[in-house]
């Protein structure tokens, strides 16, 4: 199971997510309490080995922007997290290696998805950003092929739960393992991570003995 720990604003907790075995770190460049200047996620994703993915989180910025700011950083993914157009997620995805398109459960983009030549999708909550519980049926729309992360209102002690009923390809969580706004909890990290691990195992194997799958994770160094 790929883990994504998002909304990171120090050195600090993001070398602990690095620590704790995430896959990748997200930083928040759209409105948000937890938003950093391109400068500042410079300086944290220098710190951050390769083979984790940096990603930049972006809402309804022009694409020019989007690639500058990546570029800037010096991260490796956008996640497009508006409602950007599929022949703008496409312009940004042949100027930064990686890209990731949001959408809210429920809505009827999901369902076309696959236009937008992203190479993950991310299902989030009906009220993105809000860290809130979704009804996780909405995220059935999403593509049945590809890489789907699911997000909103994830937590320790609900992430086994949610990954044995979407079955998403990744995770991704922000407020579910905070101390406070921006601030991570080590103990909240450390058990989000282990849980979600845990969970996908056991998806892992149930699909193994459904019948023939890839279940070999996602290379970003390869792409």
């Amino acid at each position: 199971m790929w883990v994504k720990i998002c909304g990171l604003t120090n050195e600090e907790d993001a070398l602990l997510a690095v620590a704790l075995d995430a896959d990748a770190l997200g930083f928040v460049f759209a409105p948000s309490t937890r938003r950093l200047t391109v400068d500042a996620a410079r300086d944290i994703a220098r710190r951050i080995p390769p083979e984790v993915l940096t990603v930049g989180v972006f809402r309804d910025e022009p694409r020019e922007n989007v690639v500058k700011a990546v570029h800037r950083a010096g991260l490796r993914a956008a996640q497009l997290h508006g409602h950007e157009s599929p022949e703008d997620t496409r312009w940004v995805r042949e100027r930064v290696p990686i890209v990731i398109k949001g959408f809210a459960a429920g809505t009827s983009a999901l369902t076309h998805a696959a236009d937008y030549g992203a190479d993950a999708v991310l299902v989030d909550s009906p009220s993105p950003g809000s860290g809130e519980v979704f009804d996780w049926s909405l995220a059935e729309g999403a593509p049945v092929s590809g890489r789907v992360i699911l997000a909103g209102g994830l937590r320790p002690e609900n992430i086994a739960a949610a990954i044995g009923q979407v079955r998403p390809w990744g995770v991704d969580v922000s407020s579910g393992v905070e101390a406070s706004p921006g601030r991570k909890d080590a103990r909240k990290l450390r058990s989000f991570i282990a849980n979600a691990r845990s969970a996908g195992a056991s998806l892992a194997e149930r699909r193994e003995a459904a019948g023939p799958a890839d279940l070999v994770p996602f290379d970003w160094q390869k792409e």
